[in-house]
């Protein structure tokens, strides 16, 4: 512990995360809702004070979930702090990966801010981001064509068979 999620918008670090702790019988901690708790909406923190705070009072939401025995989903840009990169070096990572084809029908209507582009934006993000998911990732998943349900049985029945060793 922690389990953390990783990947881009959408990929459904939350849902699966959810589920996830569900089966394993541990709290679940989602560092974007713990944002919105202690700063508001994400889209206004953006353009009230800017993507850099955001970014600030993002790293203080990830560093206190880390230190919980809790599955975490931390936002697809979480991973681009140091600090972040440095801690998860010693947890054990699941990667969520998605199609951007999956991603269009996921994202119909988003107020995400670094989606004012469309699908457009999330592929540029995605692809700046990738190689940092990958290299921080102790397992993968692609959950572009799969039901929840079974990504997070495997995944509890991954950490379940780990956890034996």
């Amino acid at each position: 512990m922690p389990i953390v999620f990783i990947g881009p918008m959408a990929a459904g670090k939350t849902k699966i995360g959810r589920r996830v702790a569900r089966g394993l019988d541990v709290p679940f901690i989602d560092t974007d809702k713990r944002v919105v708790e202690s700063y508001g909406p994400i889209p206004e923190i953006f353009a009230r004070e800017g993507e850099e705070y955001f970014r600030i009072v993002e790293r203080e939401a990830v560093d206190w979930a880390l230190g919980e025995p809790a599955v975490v989903s931390l936002g697809g840009g979480a991973v681009l702090h140091p600090e972040t990169q440095a801690d998860l070096a010693d947890a054990t990572v699941v990667y969520l990966s998605v199609s951007t084809a999956a991603v269009e029908a996921r994202l119909g209507g988003t107020k995400r801010p670094l989606l004012a582009g469309g699908i457009a934006d999330w592929e540029r993000i995605y692809n700046l981001r990738r190689s940092t998911y990958e290299s921080l990732a102790t397992i993968r998943l692609d959950t572009s064509n799969r039901p929840i349900s079974g990504i997070a049985d495997e995944i509890v029945n991954w950490v379940q068979e780990r956890n034996d060793d």
